[in-house]
């Protein structure tokens, strides 16, 4: 886990149950955040158990291979990576729900964006095996724009603000395909013999930029009149371009070694 709040400076709001959150890196956790980044940013691109399945029968240079034409060369998917990857992280460190698929392995070309839901979070209660599901947008940008929050507000409205049931499909039939037969049937009951009530989805966005989100954001979060549970996060990274280019150098420099 990345531990960001750690590593940063907090502030949180609740309005109405709704949870506004600023969380800015601390300029002397730059490189700290960037190594752990490193080291993390792999897995999501390739199961640690595929590459430790090409270690073990083809070595060491096929695996780096392999890792290597997974890796975006275009700034902006790269930018999108590192937003989804520091979403996924905060959502199972800080709240309730899990993200069971690293929807990056199973990108058709590694220049080009995946489609639907950039995030979607499962929490099964214990007690009574019921599903609440998160539903995130991901956004990184240097600059914070009202465009740009106008359209994550777009897809988080999409399909009456619930999981689109393409990007559910698509847990479900991955989930199947790691044999977690469980959570896939469970998730699939409720997508199409129980149906799924606004009450058990609550919404995630989060912007990592170098903006300050304290202005264009929490604007945004205030406009929200919806019934659907919202969580707005910005983390804010001043150095947002060098820090990309710091993760994944590191990451090719180690294939390198």
């Amino acid at each position: 886990m990345l531990n960001i709040t750690n590593k940063s400076e907090v502030s949180i709001e609740n309005s109405r149950g709704n949870i506004f959150s600023i969380i800015e890196l601390k300029p002397a956790e730059f490189d700290s955040l960037v190594s752990e980044l490193v080291d993390l940013l792999p897995e999501h691109y390739i199961s640690p158990e595929s590459i430790a399945d090409i270690l073990a029968r083809l070595g060491k240079g096929a695996a780096a291979k392999k890792l290597r034409d997974k890796i975006p060369e275009v700034k902006n998917i790269r930018s999108g990576d590192v937003g989804e990857v520091i979403t996924t992280d905060y959502i199972e460190e800080y709240t309730d729900f899990i993200v069971p698929i690293r929807k990056l392995r199973w990108r058709d070309h590694r220049d080009m964006a995946m489609r639907g839901d950039d995030v979607i979070g499962i929490y099964v209660n214990p007690a009574d095996q019921t599903l609440r599901f998160l539903k995130a947008e991901a956004k990184s940008n240097k600059s914070l724009s009202r465009d740009v929050l106008s359209k994550a507000r777009i897809e988080l409205d999409n399909d009456e603000g619930f999981p689109a049931p393409h990007a559910l499909g698509f847990v479900i039939d991955r989930l199947k395909d790691n044999g977690n037969n469980e959570l896939a049937n469970q998730i699939e009951k409720a997508q199409l013999v129980d149906g799924i009530n606004a009450n058990q989805v609550e919404h995630l966005l989060f912007t990592f930029t170098a903006s300050n989100p304290a202005t264009l954001q929490k604007e945004a979060f205030d406009s929200y009149g919806g019934g659907i549970k919202q969580s707005s996060v910005g983390f804010r990274v001043t150095n947002h371009q060098e820090f990309i280019t710091s993760v994944f150098q590191g990451v090719l420099d180690g294939l390198d070694d």
